[in-house]
């Protein structure tokens, strides 16, 4: 499952995503709307080019020329990550762990299987 499939299958009231969780502990917000730094910025898109993503549980080299602001990184905003950025910092993290659809406070692996690049 890649970012925008992930989006489009965990979006709530059309607006946000649950943070997302990859096998080796690492989590980050990824979200995209009208409302967030993505592209193309409106809701409901079935394919983002860019989209935010905010408070990385560890400083992420691949963010950074994308931080806003001068704070903590882990306490940052990135606006308009291109997506393939957040695909291999997810494959790098191990693949995602999604929402389980029967217990949300329980979690699934998904394999990431999306190489560099591809959706």
């Amino acid at each position: 499952m890649n970012i925008n499939e992930y989006i489009q299958k965990y979006r709530e009231n059309g607006l946000f995503t649950p943070a997302i969780r990859c096998r080796d502990g690492f989590t980050m917000s990824v979200q995209a709307s009208r409302a967030h730094y993505c592209s193309p910025r409106k809701d409901g898109n079935q394919t983002y080019h860019s989209v935010e993503v905010g408070y990385p549980s560890v400083l992420e080299e691949i963010l950074m020329e994308y931080k806003e602001g001068t704070g903590i990184s882990t306490d940052s905003v990135y606006p308009c990550v291109p997506v393939y950025k957040v695909d291999a910092l997810i494959m790098k993290h191990g693949g995602m762990l999604v929402p389980c659809e029967l217990r949300d406070e329980e979690f699934v692996i998904e394999e990431q299987t999306t190489r560099f690049g591809e959706s």
